[in-house]
């Protein structure tokens, strides 16, 4: 285990001025999620959540993303602490990921396995290496994935997709995750296209992405009639946004696609 910080977190401009910022998952040799990855990455996400940036990249560094979690963090664990570790894990990183008022991408360049695939599952946007593997691996040790990762893959790929990759334990490759809908693009240098996704992002409407995920979030929870209930007052609190002034003023004035956005 490497005595540094497992996780780096950076915050940069773009070159309009927007704030991005990057989490690198940088633990050798394998970037196993034991309790220091965890408790580093869970710092770095309240950091955000206290000031949230425009947009946020998680990538990883090293020949695999992730080897997954170090089973040294589930031994002798009771009923109880098994279940306030997954407590303590959708508190601290799935939902404050789902939860900030920005895009979230996310870049796999190799072997993805258990948590980290799970937590790319709560992210906006998943790009993927043609290298990439994803796998849900947790029958090796009788566990199931326990971080969200099952109904949010049901949620991309359909329920029957999600049981068969969990069930069975297999590793699967990019090509097919894009294709089951789970991975949004492969990108031959995944972390180019990734930071320049990010960046894009950034630049972009952050309080109209962030109603965006508020609305999905809503159809996540209650289905198209809970999130048609919430649209109205979501959607309508941006007519007080200085992004939408200038927006519309933008597109009558000079047309499309020509509108400078702040953030506010």
């Amino acid at each position: 285990m490497s005595d540094s910080k497992p996780t780096r977190l950076e915050r940069t401009e773009t070159a309009a001025g927007a704030q991005l910022a990057t989490i690198t998952i940088d633990h050798p040799p394998l970037n196993l999620f034991d309790s220091v990855l965890l408790d580093s990455l869970a710092t770095d996400l309240a950091e955000l959540t206290a000031d949230p940036p425009r947009a946020l990249l998680l990538r990883a560094e090293g020949k695999l993303v992730s080897g997954g979690v170090d089973v040294h963090e589930f031994d002798g664990l009771s009923v109880e602490q098994g279940t306030a570790l997954w407590e303590r894990l959708f508190e601290r990183i799935i939902r404050p990921i789902e939860q900030l008022p920005c895009p979230v991408v996310f870049a796999s360049h190799g072997l993805t396995l258990t948590a980290a695939f799970e937590i790319s599952l709560a992210c906006d946007v998943l790009l993927a290496s043609p290298k990439a593997k994803f796998g849900l691996v947790e029958t090796v040790v009788g566990l199931t994935p326990s971080m969200g990762g099952p109904q949010r893959l049901a949620e991309r790929a359909g329920s029957g997709r999600a049981r068969e990759l969990v069930m069975t334990g297999d590793v699967y490759d990019a090509a097919t995750m894009a294709e089951w809908g789970v991975v949004n693009a492969v990108h031959d240098d995944v972390d180019a296209a990734a930071r320049a996704l990010a960046a894009r992002l950034a630049d972009g409407p952050t309080r109209a992405h962030a109603a965006t995920k508020q609305i999905i979030e809503a159809w996540r929870s209650g289905g198209v009639a809970h999130a048609d209930a919430v649209t109205p007052k979501v959607s309508g609190e941006l007519f007080a946004t200085a992004d939408l002034q200038g927006g519309v003023r933008s597109f009558l004035e000079v047309g499309p696609g020509k509108a400078s956005y702040t953030g506010r």
